[in-house]
């Protein structure tokens, strides 16, 4: 389960917005990953597809905020992510959903 919202756009799609834990323990923040979608199921649909199983999203706690919507609408995936910031003077651009989950390379 994870926080986040979603925002209804005036052509009918939306943008959901979901704050995810770290998957590593010792680290200090975990992940916002925004998703552009026809509907909310679609767009966690489109997040399980890519390997986040246990994704739901319940209630409209953490909506996206309209700079938010502007990133994910702006990128040709429409699926971004970025660090949770821990204060406001950090600020980290957006990468693409790839980038999440890549897998470390394994030395050969």
């Amino acid at each position: 389960m994870a926080a986040g919202g979603f925002c209804k756009l005036p052509n009918g799609t939306v943008v959901v917005a979901l704050n995810l834990p770290s998957p590593a323990a010792d680290a200090p923040a975990g992940v916002r990953v925004l998703v552009h979608a026809q509907n909310r199921a679609r767009a966690l649909t489109r997040l399980r597809n890519l390997g986040l199983r246990s994704i739901y999203l319940r209630g409209n706690a953490a909506p996206p905020t309209p700079d938010e919507i502007t990133a994910v609408l702006h990128h040709p995936d429409g699926l971004i992510w970025r660090t949770t910031p821990d204060t406001t003077l950090t600020v980290e651009l957006w990468h693409p959903i790839k980038a999440l989950l890549r897998r470390p390379a394994t030395p050969a």
